[in-house]
């Protein structure tokens, strides 16, 4: 018996990489699933119905149940569609998962408008787009899951300006989402995901592994820890029954590894009986909220996570890292 016996789900940009895993892990658990994917270059130029095509036959070779669909999820009526197609095909659509992307990388001083609105209409527009079609059925069916792929250049990727906003803001629109929708026992959460995807295969990096290999990193990476499908087991938990009572949250994926992220909460406060005077505030800043002040985060965070020392054995060859923060 699969985790998603009986379920239906709607995974964009699943024609390849960390999407197409997810649609064959979900097939594997029991879901029907709508497999979109407009078919584009990384920087969203051009369409081909092949990446979709080849999923929907992979699936229904293993004895799975898969539509295709070629719509952009930057259209707000396509983006409906897509999610009426599983309506209209098997009565009721209980899971969305955002992974449709692309990449216009450039420094903040030369990027262009046109760099800016393609990347933010891909990633948050779309994810906006199905996540609100899909919200309006599972109001209705007072259940469902959402689960949106974020990145962790959403914490500070210095050339990735348009990328990073857009990553940020949808885990700002899945927390929205989640406080939201928790009373019609809607689910919504964030996975930023890690592997040698075809994104990765873009970087100056993938080619110097190139003339090194002769394949690029996305090729080596097949049954490795970067490998894109070591994604799809996170994301089948948090669009089961299982993970009813996980709402709101924000996870890495890296390789074998996934880590549940803090949410914010505040460091320190200062307060006044009345409005601050700027030059006072200048002199008590540094010794008050100024004191030991950090970079922002960066994307290293998930690599200096291997080195900690704080990993307790699970059994079986799992451990677990708690930060001292919590253990304190």
């Amino acid at each position: 018996m699969g985790m998603l016996d009986g379920k239906t789900a709607l995974v964009t940009g699943a024609g390849r990489g960390i999407g197409r895993g997810i649609a064959l892990a979900f097939a594997r658990e029991g879901a029907k699933v709508v497999v979109n994917d407009l078919g584009t270059g990384i920087d969203g130029a051009g369409t081909t119905t092949g990446p979709a095509d080849d999923v929907v036959a992979e699936i229904r070779k293993a004895g799975g149940e898969a539509l295709a669909n070629y719509g952009s999820v930057v259209d707000f009526a396509q983006g409906t569609a897509m999610v009426e197609q599983a309506v209209s095909a098997w009565g009721r659509i209980d899971i969305v998962v955002n992974v449709a992307g692309n990449l216009r990388d450039r420094m903040l001083f030369n990027m262009s408008e046109d760099d800016w609105d393609a990347v933010i209409g891909v990633h948050l527009k779309g994810t906006f787009n199905t996540m609100r079609a899909a919200s309006v059925r599972m109001r209705e069916q007072r259940s469902g899951r959402i689960v949106n792929m974020s990145s962790v250049s959403a914490l500070g990727s210095p050339g990735q300006p348009n990328y990073a906003a857009a990553k940020a803001g949808i885990i700002g629109l899945t927390w929205s989402s989640a406080n939201a929708l928790a009373r019609y026992h809607v689910t919504c959460n964030a996975v930023m995901p890690s592997g040698a995807t075809r994104m990765v295969d873009t970087t100056p990096r993938a080619r110097e592994v190139y003339e090194k290999t002769g394949k690029w990193p996305s090729e080596v990476a097949v049954g490795t820890d970067r490998d894109p499908e070591n994604v799809a087991p996170l994301v089948v938990f948090l669009a089961s029954d299982a993970a009813a009572n996980v709402n709101g949250q924000v996870f890495h994926a890296r390789g074998y590894r996934y880590t549940l992220l803090e949410q914010p909460q505040a460091a320190r406060a200062i307060r006044a009986g009345a409005r601050w005077d700027p030059k006072d505030l200048a002199k008590i800043f540094p010794e008050t909220l100024g004191v030991g002040l950090d970079a922002p985060p960066g994307i290293g965070f998930g690599t200096a996570l291997e080195a900690a020392p704080e990993w307790k054995p699970l059994g079986g060859g799992r451990s677990l890292w708690i930060t001292p923060r919590e253990t304190s």
